[in-house]
């Protein structure tokens, strides 16, 4: 039905009759001539329609906005003044001889170009108007070259693009799964995959060798800007292969994408193992990019006659961290008292502050609340941040698990609101991770997943699991993960070792994970991979705020499709070849939520 995108029309077709289908982004009567800009995916021309063609201007005198058109013309050059440098074919125009009605369009709930003044509820439930702006069509086309990217490279390497089920066996695998009943097995229920991990790992075991998908994911979690309940994986798994093998593929893949779609090179990829990157930055995924670190100094608090300060310091889980803000004591009170209820969100019970006005003055040229409390440390403490005039020191005092959390997420809080950012992309590989994480009351459980090979003996883990290291690995830009992995395990005793440090007795492994068991008797290779959030990956190429802005049909917070009305409720003929009946107390709950 045509010849040309409006995006490809440009200064080499002048005098040539080109076809054009696309919407009426915009209509101008000027003086009895008509200006149509016409939109389509790849982008926006304008077109001039006068009253010697007649039908063509009767049918452009009543297109409005939104309206379907094919439009046939000649193109010319516009007049001397009159060039739109703004727009890609802002050079040229062109002269329909022919306007055809092929649609009409009710009045949009939004005009595209007026998005920003309404609400992202109202954008999700007209999301197909809402894609129709230049800059989502653009975030969708760069998400399809970094698919096309990611594919090109993995497909040079070797790796086979081979799916995986989507209704499988409910698994533990860190979060809640969507369950989906049987109407053939009355009563039972398949799970949506939360990651494609055991299949990959059964693929391994098949003797594929090097496998890689671009698979859907679902995780009955809640939801933040980068997380939603169905998301896409860049999986990757390959044999025969140790940590700096995956973390070299990978880190190729990533640095030839973005030099192939953004043109950009990415710098030093450094290492830094887990324990570092929370000693200095409370984060097991830092912003390198600010340059703000957390300083420990309970060996000097331990001194001081503060509570607040000298009990966490002496206690055993406890931590007392400092972060020095170059600059930072021009913020004022109300703002300091700002950032004070922002750590409350982390759990912590205050913020406390020293300003450093002028140092030379001693404590007469510090400003704070809490420095009559610590005089005899407070010289080695400004020493020990390097505090100069004009700077501010924060401190948490807390569990470590706390401080890490607040004054982290303070850190990053403060590196955008003060514009601290020293360069645009700031990569890091983070590596040694510990094996087990523990509860309030003690029990381990995997800080990845169970399959996570450890870099000790079965002998060794056993005598001290609650210190062991995994083989594991994320790759973080810009204090984002973009993909984690690790070597798994290929050694049936190392596997069931894990399992009886984590309570999983023989019946409840053979039960939850027997496939994969089985499969581990029969010659598995060793193997490891790594799985990178595709979603994430676009947002931050795309430089979006949310997973949201660069997924085509995305949920609201609440898990909630706007647009479908999903979830929604089922027919009682659909429940009951399921076999499954609703209490009626639950159906009234829904219904009141």
């Amino acid at each position: 039905m045509r010849s040309h995108y409006c995006g490809q029309l440009n200064e080499t077709l002048v005098d040539q009759t080109v076809t054009v289908c696309g919407w009426v982004h915009r209509r101008r009567d000027h003086g009895g001539v008509i200006f149509l800009d016409m939109r389509d995916r790849d982008g926006i021309a304008q077109f001039v329609v006068d009253p010697d063609t007649a039908e063509a201007f009767a049918n452009a005198d009543r297109a409005r906005n939104e309206y379907v058109l094919r439009i046939t013309g000649h193109v010319r050059l516009r007049p001397e003044g009159t060039q739109n440098d703004t727009m890609a074919t802002g050079l040229i125009e062109v002269l329909a001889k022919e306007v055809e009605v092929l649609n009409t369009a009710a009045t949009p709930p939004f005009q595209l170009d007026e998005h920003g003044k309404v609400g992202e509820e109202v954008r999700l439930k007209y999301r197909y108007i809402d894609l129709r702006r230049p800059e989502m069509i653009e975030k969708l086309r760069l998400r399809s070259r970094i698919s096309h990217n990611v594919r090109a490279f993995l497909e040079n390497q070797g790796f086979l693009d081979i799916e995986t089920p989507v209704l499988t066996r409910a698994t533990p695998e860190g979060a809640r799964d969507y369950l989906v009943p049987s109407r053939t097995h009355a009563g039972s229920f398949f799970a949506l995959p939360q990651s494609p991990q055991l299949f990959k790992q059964l693929l391994m075991v098949a003797g594929f060798d090097r496998y890689y998908q671009i698979a859907k994911c679902f995780r009955d979690e809640d939801l933040r800007a980068d997380r939603q309940p169905e998301f896409t994986q860049i999986d990757i798994e390959a044999s025969f292969v140790e940590e700096n093998d995956i973390m070299g593929i990978t880190e190729a893949m990533i640095r030839q994408l973005f030099q192939d779609v953004l043109s950009v090179e990415l710098p030093e990829f450094p290492r830094m193992t887990w324990a570092e990157a929370m000693n200095r930055f409370g984060s097991d995924k830092p912003d390198l990019r600010i340059p703000l670190e957390l300083t420990d100094v309970d060996d000097l608090m331990q001194q001081v006659d503060f509570k607040v300060f000298s009990g966490p310091a002496k206690a055993e889980d406890g931590r007392v961290a400092a972060l020095k803000v170059t600059g930072g004591a021009k913020l004022s009170r109300k703002e300091i008292d700002e950032y004070t209820k922002f750590v409350g969100i982390y759990g912590a019970k205050g913020l406390a502050w020293i300003k450093v006005n002028e140092r030379a003055k001693g404590l007469d040229g510090l400003q704070s609340p809490i420095v009559k409390f610590m005089e005899n440390v407070v010289e080695e403490l400004l020493d020990r941040v390097d505090a100069e005039d004009g700077d501010i020191i924060f401190f948490g005092a807390d569990k470590a698990r706390i401080v890490n959390e607040a004054i982290g997420a303070l850190r990053v809080k403060l590196g955008a609101d003060l514009e601290l950012y020293t360069q645009e992309w700031a990569p890091l590989w983070v590596v040694d991770f510990p094996m087990f994480e523990a509860d309030n009351t003690g029990r381990l459980s995997p800080l990845h997943h169970p399959f996570t090979a450890p870099s000790c003996s079965p002998e060794a883990l056993k005598t001290d699991p609650a210190s062991a290291l995994s083989r594991a690995y994320d790759m973080v830009l810009n204090g984002t993960e973009l993909g984690g992995g690790s070597i798994r395990i290929h050694d049936q005793t190392m596997q069931n070792t894990v399992f009886e440090i984590l309570g999983i007795g023989e019946e409840e492994a053979q039960e939850k994970f027997g496939f994969l068991l089985d499969a581990l008797q029969y010659g598995a290779p060793p193997h490891g991979g790594l799985a990178f959030g595709l979603d994430r990956l676009v947002m931050l190429m795309a430089g979006a705020r949310t997973i949201r802005e660069v997924i085509a049909f995305p949920k609201t917070q609440s898990a909630a499709c706007l647009m479908t009305d999903a979830p929604g409720e089922v027919s009682g003929d659909q429940l009951k070849e399921l076999s499954i009946r609703l209490r009626q107390k639950a159906k009234a709950e829904a219904v009141s939520e």
